[in-house]
């Protein structure tokens, strides 16, 4: 029989994988700001043109799943870079309940922009590009498990 400590091990914040994966994430995002600031677009804001720059038209719940965002999580991210001129929304034709983003002309001229910011991010890291490979593998098994 362990003593009473023993039995919260488990519980202490050392032993625990979300903390640094959630300090990890917090810091990452923090190094992006000043290079977003420089094209007026938060992290949110950025992901999601990095979609839209890749599929240029994409219905809201599709750009959710790539991003794993809900509706409500994404609907103020697509109003801001809608009133920027960044992209537009439209209810589909086929079915009037979905809303489809497409990238405008103003979108596409922002990637240009944004061109600099991945290798600048990939300064900060400081990882190799087999480091880089195993914890991007890492870490889309664990999404893939705990979805």
């Amino acid at each position: 029989m362990g003593t009473n400590e023993e039995k919260y091990e488990s519980l202490k914040l050392g032993k625990q994988l979300c903390f640094p994966l959630y300090a990890c994430s917090k810091e990452i995002i923090r190094k992006y700001k000043p290079y977003l600031d420089d094209i007026d677009l938060t992290y949110t804001q950025y992901i999601t043109m990095m979609v839209l720059w890749e599929k240029h038209t994409v219905n809201v719940k599709t750009l959710g799943e790539c991003l794993y965002l809900d509706s409500g999580t994404l609907t103020p991210v697509l109003k801001k870079l809608e009133s920027k001129g960044y992209i537009t929304r439209v209810r589909s034709s086929e079915d009037e309940r979905n809303l489809v983003v497409s990238i405008t002309d103003e979108g596409v001229a922002l990637r240009d922009k944004a061109l600099s910011i991945p290798d600048a991010m990939g300064s900060c890291v400081q990882l190799t590009a087999e480091e880089a490979g195993i914890l991007y593998k890492l870490l889309y098994k664990i999404i893939g498990n705990v979805r």
